[in-house]
């Protein structure tokens, strides 16, 4: 009798699938430290729960303060802090080694559907919610160093590569770039050709190309660097479904920047070649809908978090 085939593993994860379970509502998001060692995700249950990527995969830490839904999480470059927006409309700053939470942003008035890091340089945070506003914080200080209003809910919001520059998209299919060094409320440049609101967006591990979800079931890559044709729009991937959830499927770059993925609502995982645009998997497991879908910085390894309550730990091919 042939010996049972056995697939080559590609990573130090205790098995090829992990599954993680414990939160008590949907997942709305979910991230690796950029040390690779822990996963922080964002809940309906108003926790943020931090958990091992290694071994027994355990749930170390519960991060507890938010008095809503938690819709999305960040860590900091250097993997010691944590950051989340609320539908409590208050932004968190949390302390990933004493899980207390240091700093609570509370000048929102509506909903913050998204927050985002700098990537280098003081610690400044964007921040995008259904008042309109699109904000940019100095951890060091109370009020924003900036606000770019609109009429229409902000739902996803990141920085540039040296964090000079805020993108925001929301209900109005736009995504509009803003300078941080030029006074007033004038985009740089706006991104248009989504059919319906952005829910999820992504800058490229080398600060070139943004990617975006939106409930047109399409995600779409841009060219945003200076002096770019005037068309951005460089590439549509398909396959992603969003329904009558309206839940905001964000999406993600592996390290290398040769693979996006993003959620999609009919259940699956799906990750894409960033070049040639090929579906490179569509993975089930999951019973809801999948709100986010993360690459590990280190490892061939894909997190994905989900309206089930669960959050799934995969490994991919290298």
């Amino acid at each position: 009798m042939a010996a049972s085939k056995t697939m080559a593993r590609t990573s130090g994860m205790m098995a090829p699938t992990m599954q993680l379970t414990g939160h008590g509502g949907e997942v709305f998001s979910m991230k690796f430290s950029p040390d690779g060692n822990h996963v922080a995700s964002a809940s309906f249950d108003k926790q943020i729960f931090l958990w091992n990527v290694y071994g027994e995969c355990e749930n170390y830490a519960v991060l507890k303060g938010h008095r809503n839904a938690v819709l999305d999480v960040h860590w900091s470059t250097d993997s010691t802090h944590v950051y989340s927006a609320s539908a409590d409309k208050t932004i968190a700053i949390w302390d990933a080694e004493t899980f207390k939470r240091i700093k609570q942003i509370t000048q929102h008035t509506s909903i913050v559907n998204s927050v985002h890091p700098a990537r280098r340089g003081p610690e400044l945070l964007v921040s995008g919610s259904d008042d309109g506003t699109t904000r940019v914080w100095d951890a060091r200080s109370r009020n924003p160093t900036h606000e770019f209003g609109s009429p229409y809910q902000i739902t996803a919001v990141s920085f540039s590569d040296t964090a000079e520059k805020v993108f925001c998209g929301g209900i109005d299919n736009l995504i509009r770039c803003f300078d941080l060094r030029k006074a007033g409320e004038t985009p740089e440049f706006v991104l248009s050709g989504h059919h319906d609101t952005i829910t999820g967006i992504s800058l490229s591990p080398d600060g070139s190309h943004l990617l975006s979800n939106a409930m047109d079931n399409t995600v779409r890559c841009w060219d945003v660097r200076p002096f770019a044709p005037t068309e951005r729009c460089t590439k549509i991937f398909e396959g992603v479904v969003h329904t009558f959830e309206k839940n905001l499927l964000k999406c993600s770059w592996s390290a290398d920047g040769s693979k996006v993925a993003a959620g999609s609502s009919d259940r699956m995982v799906y990750v894409w070649d960033a070049m040639t645009r090929n579906v490179l998997y569509k993975l089930p497991g999951h019973n809801g809908s999948v709100n986010e879908v993360a690459f590990h910085p280190k490892e061939p390894i894909i997190g994905s978090c989900s309206s089930d309550r669960t959050i799934y730990m995969g490994e991919i091919e290298p």
